[in-house]
């Protein structure tokens, strides 16, 4: 009998969980949904991994339960009812130590149901435990520390700490302070070798030498001299300056790379996905990235700076009324850049600079997207080989063509519309 009805040779699952469910009572309200039913969440995460067992139990699987096993999943949903009860009051424990520590990011029955059936089973009721408080918040301060989440609202509460912002403001000063005078590039492995063949049969060793005499570093002399980093398309200042802290960030108002506080740096990664499966702390992430806006190309890694240098010269073309390639990347960089056929219905419209059109500009926007994409890898710690970089030159430039064609669409659709 399910509820009183009389059981059919075959039971819906659902009908039947639900059902049984119901029986538990208000003890699990914080585990169901406004019609009494388990959360979806409360299936997928608790009911069938930790008490159906649906693997191990290939009787309960499926749509439809045999008649010959309903009394059996009922009974099963029925013993873990006080542990079930325990997890509920967990939870609600949990999510107040949640909201205490501001955290907001991610769902909380994805992050704390399994580890409050846990405690049920440690500790049994929080209601009757001397401490539990505290232990809801040691369990939050674990999964977070876990997932090594660095939420873009843990990082704005840091960077605006009182008791931080000087100490971040003298890191700052002393990282701009202590920039060494670069050395003029000099002779040795050349960028125009490793262009001439990144893209059909890149040279390890070519790209380990290049590394290896710093001329990535090198190629980065003439950034502070007036007027070359703002030409690249890297700042709207005549010449770099030491970033502030920032206090907020948006993706739709993000500045060049070279302007954008520490603040927005760390932000448009974070909302990009980086770093969230990461061990360093806020505090290390700041620290690091300080430390990384007083570098050259204000990049870490020696080889990410030398992708900059390769891409700055590959890209010479791009959006010049004379375009000269230089190299074997380069001419294929243009080529993909000629074939646009979006590239030439702008050069066509009067309009181009009131839609907001880059085709002129491409090369600084080129830049841009590559040094964020290296900028990324090395706060996602992945190291760049030999056979990487024409995916990442040649990538780069993908991702500006995609992203001007949406915007010319965006653009001549708004102008049929006449808004």
């Amino acid at each position: 009998m399910v509820h009183g009805l009389a059981v059919p040779a075959a039971v819906p699952r659902g009908m039947l969980v639900a059902d049984a469910w119901s029986e538990l009572g208000d003890a699990v309200a914080p585990l169901s949904n406004a019609s009494g039913r388990p959360l979806a969440r409360t299936v997928k995460l608790l009911l069938d991994p930790l008490v159906l067992r649906p693997a191990q139990n290939p009787r309960f699987s499926g749509g439809v339960v045999d008649a010959r096993h309903v009394d059996e999943l009922r009974q099963a949903i029925l013993d873990a009812g006080p542990a079930l009860a325990a997890t509920a009051a967990w939870f609600q424990l949990v999510k107040g130590a949640r909201r205490r520590a501001g955290i907001t990011e991610g769902h909380p029955q994805d992050l704390y149901f399994q580890r409050c059936f846990e405690l049920a089973h440690l500790h049994g009721d929080p209601g009757v435990l001397a401490g539990a408080a505290d232990i809801a918040a040691d369990t939050v301060a674990d999964v977070h520390t876990e997932r090594g989440e660095v939420s873009v609202d843990r990082l704005r509460r840091f960077l605006t700490d009182p008791d931080r912002s000087a100490e971040l403001t003298g890191l700052l000063h002393e990282a701009w302070s202590r920039r060494p005078e670069l050395p003029e590039p000099g002779p040795g492995p050349g960028l125009r070798a490793f262009l001439d063949d990144c893209a059909t049969a890149p040279d390890p060793r070519l790209w380990q030498a290049l590394a290896d005499t710093a001329a990535g570093t090198a190629e980065a002399a003439d950034l502070d001299r007036p007027g070359v980093a703002l030409g690249h398309g890297l700042t709207s200042r005549d010449r770099p300056a030491a970033p502030e802290l920032g206090e907020r960030a948006s993706k739709r108002d993000l500045p060049r790379p070279f302007d954008r506080t520490v603040m927005e740096r760390l932000f448009a990664a974070l909302t990009a996905g980086i770093r969230r499966t990461s061990t360093a702390g806020v505090p290390t992430l700041v620290t690091e990235e300080i430390r990384r806006t007083a570098a050259p190309w204000q990049l870490a890694e020696e080889p990410s700076r030398v992708a900059m240098a390769l891409g700055r010269d590959a890209s010479a073309g791009l959006g010049a009324d004379r375009p000269e390639p230089g190299s074997d990347a380069g001419a294929r960089l243009l080529n993909r850049w000629r074939r646009e056929p979006y590239v030439h219905r702008v050069l066509r419209l009067p309009d181009a600079t009131a839609l907001g059109m880059e085709v002129r500009g491409v090369r600084g926007a080129y830049l841009r997207r590559l040094w964020v994409r290296l900028h990324g890898r090395e706060l996602r710690g992945e190291a760049t080989a030999a056979g990487e970089v024409w995916d990442l030159l040649d990538g780069a430039l993908r991702s500006v063509v995609m992203d001007q064609r949406h915007r010319l669409k965006r653009s001549l659709v708004r102008g049929e519309d006449g808004s």
